[in-house]
């Protein structure tokens, strides 16, 4: 009887201890490739391991007939920082958490069918 509450007890202790460590997130790796307007940006995925599903693994930009390969709509436009212009890399975090709405104009620019909300980080 004894070792079934010591085994109940470490039981405890042990899936505690695991309930309270945060999942670590996977930091990506990414480039502005098109800043269309009104925030259409299209983002290429540069490193880091993620489930092709979520991305466009290639799409052409009917604007310019150009093909792009691993790349993915920003859906989350109004917490991208103005500061990246296109071109650049940064790093980032899928964020699954709500996407909180944002008044953005109606032009359109075309993008890839695939959108991913992102949280940009310093490297």
């Amino acid at each position: 009887m004894k070792s079934f509450f010591l085994y109940a007890i470490t039981s405890l202790f042990l899936s505690n201890d695991h309930c309270n460590k945060k999942a670590e997130q996977v930091k990506y790796r990414g480039r502005l490739e098109i800043a269309g307007i009104c925030m259409n940006y299209t983002i290429k995925f540069l490193s880091g391991e993620i489930d092709t599903s979520q991305i466009s693994t290639s799409w052409r930009d009917d604007v310019t007939g150009k093909t792009y390969t691993n790349v993915f709509a920003l859906k989350n436009t109004c917490s991208f920082p103005a500061s990246i212009k296109q071109g650049d890399e940064f790093n980032f975090y899928i964020d699954t958490s709500a996407d909180k709405g944002c008044m953005t104009c109606m032009a359109y620019y075309p993008k890839p069918p695939r959108k991913l909300s992102i949280r940009v980080v310093e490297k």
